[in-house]
């Protein structure tokens, strides 16, 4: 299906849970864009085009990319890049950046640009002090004296599950405990990506 563009300004990430994320956070900084989810990091590339390709692109002033940074940071920002590029679009020389064109482009890699991790990590670090974590992290400790496996690749947002598990409703997803005021977005955790989002559709 066509990607329907609706706002000049458009804010691309990776799923559903992202989406409800960023549109909670750009409510919460009283910040109008559209945020359109691709299915997955591997479907950033063809997203992207699909976007182009639209018959609204040329309205779009203001472009954001998040993905997030897994194992490699740097590696996720080049590849966002040689996506952009391809297309013919800006691309910035370094994330949270923002580059002048048509449309203006920036780059956002979570946790951050130069960290391993995910949004579920930029969730968690926004927690840290919550009593709440202190009974997860034990949970988790208490999984490995047991032997019972947790894969690694997943622990944060297997953590992200056990700490939503304090709140009123549990079973949310991260991007519906965003909408329901879960995290703290007055954090400071959350500061480079309001400072990004300000500054790209401010």
């Amino acid at each position: 299906m066509p990607i329907q563009i609706t706002s000049p300004c458009v804010l691309v990430v990776e799923g559903e849970e992202d989406k409800r994320f960023f549109e909670a956070l750009l409510r919460y900084l009283q910040l109008e864009a559209q945020v359109i989810p691709v299915g997955g990091k591997t479907q950033l590339r063809y997203g992207l085009k699909a976007l182009v390709q639209s018959p609204r692109f040329y309205t779009v002033a203001r472009l954001g990319v998040s993905r997030d940074a897994d194992s490699a940071p740097r590696a996720a920002f080049q590849s966002v890049c040689d996506a952009l590029r391809t297309l013919g679009l800006p691309f910035p020389a370094d994330p949270l950046h923002v580059v002048e064109g048509c449309p203006q482009v920036g780059v956002l890699i979570l946790p951050g640009p130069d960290t391993p991790g995910t949004l579920e990590d930029l969730c968690l670090e926004a927690v840290a002090q919550d009593p709440a974590m202190d009974c997860v992290e034990r949970y988790f400790q208490c999984l490995r004296q047991q032997a019972i496996p947790v894969a690694d690749s997943k622990i944060s947002k297997a953590k992200v599950h056990a700490f939503l598990a304090s709140k009123p409703e549990p079973g949310r997803r991260l991007g519906e405990a965003a909408q329901a005021g879960y995290w703290p977005f007055d954090n400071k955790a959350f500061e480079q990506v309001k400072d990004f989002l300000k500054r790209l559709f401010g």
